[in-house]
């Protein structure tokens, strides 16, 4: 599949170089449909008409004639007709013949057919040698050779000889590439070269002087005769034989046959698009790394392009292409999954907003312990033992469950995080794990809120257990050390100092001064003056060696006024 890949891109790479021009030294002489019509004969042809066709062909002194026929039986109308084609060969000096070895799996074992030209037409030319060539798994012409191997002895190809000959004719001809296969540039799909019907040379329609100094290919293009291939500019058995040769032998004779990058380089390549793509992932969130990396690949692709086009570089592109993908995609699986675990972890103790900006920052935002200025909230259902004697325990989880879930939502609607639930006791921090500019005010809107919501709840039970709850919250804002904190076996997001034993405090005397909301002064220093207050004094806390001033919250909501 991958080398399948590898090859519809190979073919793409010439599609989008485009077609180029070939040089003026090939010419195609063609044995189409319109030879057939004008000249009236069964195939195969007397080998004496192809001998009238090399005599008219000599004439205009070509460089060299190679004929894509295979003479390797002798003629069926007889040795007249072997012998005027044999003389014609004799004559012209210059041709080169086909051969068409082949190989056959029998029940006495390997039969090996040379198909080679009779001895007759062998002595008078000028070579000859085998035109087959590899096909690739997609059955398409890609390579050709210059060297087969027949019966364990190799023999030079019929390309080779023509190379040879026209470049003894004085055609400008680069050295010939190393060992015995290179892949053609092609210069475009059918009919890219010149060609002239073969009745047109027959007839005399053509001067031969047109061909002098040229290369001359004589061969079908017919499909009836199925000399045809897929090759990267025409799929699906669409180029005759003739044409691939004629392909071929410029790649030969510009030199600009086409070189593969050695595997160390495509293996080098893809370790590098793996590891780069699994990196660029990791370091910025999937929809950036997705937008760098295909940017990183549109890159590639140019390169790749460029060193096909202009310095015959073929870089196999598709397994570097599947390794840069393959890491963004497992990378960014991997950090999918470690979010969602992230988020679980987290989401019992931020909000959705602050959850949202931890992930995206791909850390815990300095959630590791560290000393913080924070506002810590402490909310307690007041006479919850009484209460939990009144009901049966499956109620009492039940009044638990509905009231912690609500004052849960209200703290993080504020942008609180929830420390810990003791009981019916809900413990809030604000300015924590971000920075808030109002935690202060933040916390006393969660309080007041709290009070609504506990009113709220409170008509539902007593409408259905005759039970009503109110609940006390204590504020103060200092200075606590906040973070992950606990044992190696569990951790939990808390805060912990004297400033967290105030805020304890706040909440267990808010009963006996007949206020549902107290603050601290610290607390009460940030309201700015958005919060009505009224002071309540200086109370002894225990722990403490100062008295701690007081203020009740009042206004609507707040239980007060």
């Amino acid at each position: 599949m991958l080398d399948t890949s590898s090859l519809r891109v190979y073919n793409l790479l010439f599609r989008l170089r485009g077609e180029r021009v070939p040089t003026k030294q090939i010419v195609i002489v063609t044995i189409d449909e319109d030879s057939f019509d004008e000249l009236r004969m069964q195939w195969p042809w007397p080998r004496a008409v192809h001998g009238e066709l090399l005599d008219t062909l000599r004439a205009g002194k070509p460089a060299a004639i190679g004929l894509d026929l295979i003479f390797s039986e002798p003629s069926a109308r007889g040795a007249d007709d072997d012998a005027a084609f044999g003389k014609a060969v004799a004559a012209a000096g210059n041709v080169i013949l086909a051969a068409a070895p082949a190989e056959t799996v029998t029940q006495e074992g390997l039969k090996i057919n040379t198909n080679l030209p009779l001895l007759m037409f062998r002595q008078g030319a000028a070579g000859f040698g085998p035109v087959s060539y590899p096909v690739d798994r997609d059955a398409n012409v890609r390579r050709a050779l210059l060297t087969t191997e027949i019966a364990g002895a190799p023999m030079k190809g019929f390309l080779w000889h023509l190379y040879r000959l026209g470049a003894q004719a004085g055609i400008p001809a680069r050295p010939l590439p190393p060992g015995e296969s290179f892949l053609i540039n092609f210069r475009g799909g059918p009919g890219t070269y010149h060609s002239i019907a073969y009745y047109r040379i027959v007839n005399g329609e053509v001067s031969p002087k047109t061909l002098e100094g040229k290369i001359v290919l004589v061969g079908a293009t017919t499909a009836n005769l199925h000399d045809v291939f897929p090759t990267p500019f025409a799929p699906g058995d669409a180029m005759p034989g003739v044409e691939v040769h004629a392909n071929a032998l410029e790649t030969l004779f510009t030199g600009d046959y086409l070189r593969e990058t050695p595997l160390a380089w495509t293996v080098a390549l893809v370790l590098m698009m793996a590891f780069g793509s699994v990196w660029i992932t990791v370091l910025i969130r999937p929809m950036n790394a997705f937008l760098t990396i295909a940017a990183v690949w549109l890159v590639t692709a140019g390169i790749v392009l460029v060193l096909f086009t202009r310095w015959h570089i073929w870089f196999d592109v598709v397994a570097p292409s599947l390794s840069l993908g393959g890491g963004y995609f497992f990378a960014a699986v991997e950090e999918f999954v470690r979010e969602q675990r992230q988020s679980r972890r987290l989401s019992r103790f931020f909000s959705p907003g602050v959850l949202k900006e931890i992930v995206r920052a791909r850390s815990d935002l300095g959630l590791g312990s560290a000393r913080r200025t924070l506002t810590i909230l402490f909310a307690d259902i007041r006479g919850f033992t009484a209460i939990s004697e009144r009901l049966a325990p499956e109620q009492v989880a039940e009044l638990l469950g509905e009231y912690l879930t609500e004052l849960t939502e209200v703290v993080f609607e504020h942008g609180g995080t929830v420390d810990k639930y003791v009981g019916d006791c809900i413990v809030a921090l604000y300015n924590v794990p971000l920075e808030q500019p109002d935690h202060a005010a933040q916390a006393v809107r969660t309080a007041i809120e709290f009070q609504e919501r506990t009113r709220v709840i409170s008509e539902r039970w007593r409408a259905r257990t005759g039970v009503e709850i109110t609940n006390g919250v204590g504020i103060h804002t200092g200075e606590a050390v906040v973070g992950t904190l606990g044992s190696r076996q569990r951790l939990e997001y808390t805060a912990i100092g004297d400033t967290v034993n105030l805020a304890s405090r706040l909440e267990g005397i808010t009963k006996r001064f007949g206020t549902p909301i107290i603050v601290s002064e610290s607390t009460c220093e940030l309201l700015n003056g958005e919060f009505s207050t009224r002071p309540l004094g200086e109370v002894p806390v225990r722990g403490r060696e100062e008295p701690v001033r007081i203020h009740a919250i009042l206004g609507p909501g707040s239980g007060l006024v």
